[in-house]
C-alpha cells in the first residue's frame, strides 16, 4: 500500500541517499572489474519511503554512491528526504547543508536519526522510527506547507505499518544494473540482545515479516528491470529471527526459481545457530542461497558470553561452519577485536580460527560503541567512551590502545596475505561450491549476464592473472577450480580477492579505518563518482 489519504497539493520529493565510507564488506575496489557496477546495494529503506508517497507526488531518487545530487535536482524539489546510518553522518549533514543552501525543506529518517535524534539539529523534520503513523504525519505536514518550520519538528512512530502492508520498494527509481547486488527485506527485528547491537532497540525483539507472496512479487519487479544483478541479499537483521516464517516462505522462493529457470542467487545474514536448522538449510540450498553473513565476532567462548551472544556457543563453532558449507553456503564472518575479554592469546587464537575455519572473507573490525546500545550505556557509566576523531574507535579499551590497533593490523595482514587467502578459496571450491545445486542454465544465460561475465573474466585475467604481484597464487587456485569445472569459483575468488587484498594494503598504510563504524578523520576521502545525475533521474 501507499499513503492513501487525500492530499491537496502536488509535492516534488527528492530522495538522496548519502555515500558510504569504504569498508571491507562493500567490495568497492572490485567494482572496476565488473560491467557498469558503481555501488554495493540499493538502499532498501529510502526506496520504501519513496514508494509510500502519495500516488501523484513525483519522486526523484539519487544515490550519492553513484552520483551526487546536482543543483538542478535541489531546484526541482519541494522537499528533500534523506536516510542513513551513523557511519554516514558526515554525508547526511552535507546533504542538509546543500539542500538548505537551495532553500529546501528537509526531512531525515532511518536508523541513525531513529537512534540518536539529537545528532541532527540541521534538519527541519525528523522521522524517528519505522514506516507508520509518523510517515503519514510528515506527508500531511508537507501537503499543508513546504516552507521550513520555525523550529525542528520530530515525528515519532507509535503505530508501525505491518510489513505485510509494505509497498514494493521503488526499485524503478534506481538503475539496478549499477549495483553489485539487489536487496530484499523479509523480516525486521531480532530476538537476541547482543551487547554491541542496536537492532532490538530500533526494531524490536519480536521479528515481523512479509508474506511469501510479497517476496515473490518483489523478485518479479527486480527481474523485470533490464540488466539487474543476478544476486539478491536479504537485508534482514536475522534471517531466522522467526524460524517458522522462514520455513514457510522458502518453498515459495524455490517454486519461483523453478518457474523462471533460476535467474537469481541469494545471500542473507543469520545467527550461527542456523546450522541446527537442517530443514531451513535444505530449502535455502534448493532456492540457490550461496552466501551467508554470520556475526561470529570471536572464537573465544568466554568473550561470546560476556557480549551476550551465547547463541554462538550453542554448538561447536567449526562444526557449524562446516555444516553451512555442506549446504553450499559460503560463510562471511564478522570479527571484533578490542573486547574486554581480549588477552595476550587473542591474536593467535584469531589467526588459528581464520586458518582452521577456511572462511575467505572476514570483516575484522575494532569494537565500536553505537549509541543507545547496552555497550554504549555500560561504557558511558564507566567513563570509557572517547570521541576523539583521531582514534580508530570510540572505546577506551582495557588493553593499551596502540596494542589493540597493532593486533588488528597483524590480524588483517595474516588473513589477507594472498597465499593464505587463496588457500581458503581453494578449500571452498571443494567444500562449498561443489555442494550447490546445478540449476538450469537458461535462467542465467541472458545477454546482460553474458556481458557481465565476459567483462569480469577479462578483468580478472588482466588484473589478477597478469598485473598483480600475487598472480602465481591466483593461477594456482584458478586452475584448481577450473579442473573441477568451476569457472564461477574463479570469478568469485578473483573479484573478492582483488578488493580484500587492495583494501588490506591500504589499511596497513593507514589509509582506511579499522572499523566499518569508525569516524576517524583523514585528510582525504574518496569522493563519490561524479557522473551526471540525469542517468539516475526518473520521476515516479
Amino acid at each position: 500500500m501507499r499513503f492513501s489519504q487525500p492530499v491537496s497539493y502536488t509535492r516534488r520529493i527528492l530522495c538522496v541517499f548519502p555515500a558510504y565510507t569504504p569498508a571491507f564488506g562493500t567490495f568497492a575496489h572490485a567494482y572496476r572489474l565488473m560491467h557498469n557496477v558503481q555501488a554495493f546495494m540499493p538502499p532498501q529503506g529510502l526506496l520504501l519511503i519513496a514508494a509510500y508517497m502519495p500516488e501523484h507526488w513525483p519522486v526523484r531518487f539519487i544515490d550519492e554512491n553513484i552520483a551526487r545530487a546536482t543543483g538542478e535536482d535541489f531546484a526541482w524539489a519541494d522537499a528533500v528526504f534523506v536516510s542513513g546510518m551513523h557511519i554516514q553522518a558526515a554525508q547526511i549533514h552535507d546533504i542538509a547543508r546543500r539542500a538548505k543552501a537551495a532553500g529546501k525543506v528537509t526531512a531525515l529518517g532511518g536508523p541513525s536519526v531513529s537512534s540518536v535524534p539529537e545528532m541532527y539539529p540541521d534538519y527541519d523534520y525528523l522521522h524517528v522510527g519505522e514506516l507508520g503513523d509518523s510517515t503519514n504525519a510528515l506527508v500531511r505536514q508537507l501537503d499543508a506547507t513546504c516552507a521550513p518550520p520555525q523550529a525542528q519538528v520530530r515525528f515519532q512512530t507509535k503505530e508501525r505499518l505491518g510489513l505485510n502492508e509494505f509497498p514494493i520498494p521503488a526499485y524503478h527509481l534506481v538503475p539496478l544494473s549499477r549495483y553489485l547486488m539487489c536487496t530484499l527485506q523479509f523480516s525486521s527485528g531480532c530476538p537476541y540482545l547482543c551487547e554491541f547491537c542496536d537492532i532490538p532497540n530500533l526494531y524490536g525483539r519480536q521479528p515481523r515479516y512479509k508474506t511469501p507472496e510479497q517476496i515473490t512479487a518483489e523478485l518479479d519487479v527486480i527481474t523485470s528491470q533490464t540488466d539487474h544483478p543476478s544476486q539478491v541479499y536479504f537485508v534482514d537483521d536475522n534471517f531466522i529471527g522467526n524460524r517458522k516464517a522462514a520455513r514457510e516462505m522458502l518453498p515459495h522462493v524455490v517454486e519461483w526459481q523453478k518457474q523462471r529457470g533460476y535467474p537469481m542467487q541469494f545471500a542473507c545474514e543469520a545467527t550461527l545457530n542456523i546450522a541446527k536448522q537442517s530443514e531451513i538449510l535444505a530449502l535455502m540450498r534448493e532456492a540457490a542461497f550461496v552466501g551467508i553473513f554470520v556475526g561470529i565476532e570471536t572464537p573465544e567462548a568466554d568473550a561470546l558470553s560476556a557480549m551476550r551472544k551465547d547463541q554462538n556457543n550453542s554448538l561447536p563453532m567449526m562444526e557449524a561452519i562446516k555444516t553451512l558449507n555442506e549446504y553450499g553456503l559460503e560463510v562471511i564472518s564478522g570479527i571484533i577485536l578490542g573486547l574486554d575479554t581480549d588477552s595476550d592469546d587473542t591474536e593467535q587464537r584469531l589467526k588459528d580460527f581464520i586458518d582452521l575455519s577456511n572462511i575467505p572473507t572476514l570483516t575484522i573490525n575494532l569494537l565500536q560503541a553505537l549509541p543507545k546500545t547496552p555497550l554504549w550505556d555500560r561504557l558511558t557509566r564507566s567513563g570509557r567512551l572517547n570521541e576523539d576523531p583521531s582514534r580508530e574507535s570510540n572505546v577506551v579499551f582495557l588493553r593499551p590502545y596502540d596494542e589493540v590497533v597493532a593486533t588488528w593490523r597483524r590480524a588483517i595482514s595474516h588473513a589477507y596475505e594472498p597465499e593464505n587467502l587463496f588457500k581458503r578459496f581453494v578449500y571452498q571450491v571443494d567444500a562449498t561450491y561443489a555442494k550447490r545445486i546445478k540449476p538450469p542454465a537458461k535462467g542465467q544465460l541472458t545477454k546482460a549476464n553474458l556481458r557481465r561475465a565476459a567483462v569480469l573474466i577479462y578483468n580478472v585475467v588482466v588484473e589478477l592473472g597478469i598485473k598483480s604481484d600475487y598472480r602465481r597464487v591466483f593461477w594456482r587456485a584458478a586452475f584448481h577450480a577450473l579442473r573441477r569445472g568451476r569457472i564461477d569459483a574463479v570469478l568469485a575468488m578473483g573479484f573478492m580477492a582483488y578488493h580484500l587484498i587492495q583494501f588490506t594494503r591500504e589499511a596497513l598504510r593507514g589509509d582506511q579505518n579499522a572499523s566499518f563504524y569508525s569516524t576517524k578523520e583523514y585528510q582525504q576521502r574518496p569522493e563519490p563518482i561524479a557522473e551526471p545525475a540525469e542517468l539516475l533521474r526518473q520521476s515516479a
